[in-house]
């Protein structure tokens, strides 16, 4: 039975083991930026996470002048839909990080896509913020393609880039449209599989 992803309309995650590796700890808050689909559900799913202080919704992969919502819906900018992740390496690894993004948050096997939006902007991409975060993106993605866990090849990407914030209207867009159609058709689910695949890692 192939897996089920949380944005596909279920409330499960994908069983993916653990990294085997992860970042050394360090001193402060660190940061992540993750693409994964639109950055409503990416930012509803990590702010739910303990250790973590901020999520921000933006765009990350191409230059300042186009990182609009406009701009960056014409496909043409470079840039993914991603959010930044402010967080506490005492409380949430990077590695666990990955792990609810790979397993929960979205459908890393699928290319320039997250059901139902389709473009470059909406690609599976890791943007390490440090060489210790891009030796441990690429162990694992190594690790789940040999793991078998997808039934097919991840698609995500590592790519390097700046992070700028998007518009006021799109941050905390889940929280403060709870009824939106979209928000309940593609991102509770999401919610719902962080909370029963992960119940000690939620605040």
């Amino acid at each position: 039975m192939p897996p089920v992803f949380a944005g596909s309309g279920g409330e499960k995650a994908v069983a993916i083991p653990p990294s085997t590796v992860d970042v050394a700890p360090a001193k402060g808050d660190q940061v992540a930026v993750l693409a994964g689909g639109c950055f409503w559900g990416m930012e509803a799913v990590f702010e739910q996470v303990k250790g973590v202080k901020s999520v921000t919704s933006g765009y990350a992969g191409g230059a300042r002048g186009t990182a609009s919502y406009a701009q960056v819906s014409t496909e043409r900018t470079g840039h993914a839909e991603a959010v930044r992740i402010t967080f506490d390496p005492r409380q949430v690894s990077y590695a666990t990080l990955l792990r609810i993004y790979f397993s929960v948050a979205h459908d890393p096997t699928q290319l320039n896509r997250q059901t139902p939006d389709v473009g470059p902007s909406y690609r599976s991409a890791i943007f390490p913020q440090n060489p210790g975060q891009a030796r441990v993106a690429r162990a694992y993605i190594d690790q789940l393609d040999k793991s078998g866990a997808y039934g097919k090849p991840v698609a995500t990407t590592v790519e390097q880039g700046a992070f700028y914030p998007a518009e006021a209207e799109h941050q905390d867009f889940a929280r403060r449209n709870p009824a939106h159609p979209y928000i309940v058709r593609w991102d509770k689910p999401k919610v719902a599989a962080l909370r029963a695949a992960y119940p000690r890692l939620v605040r």
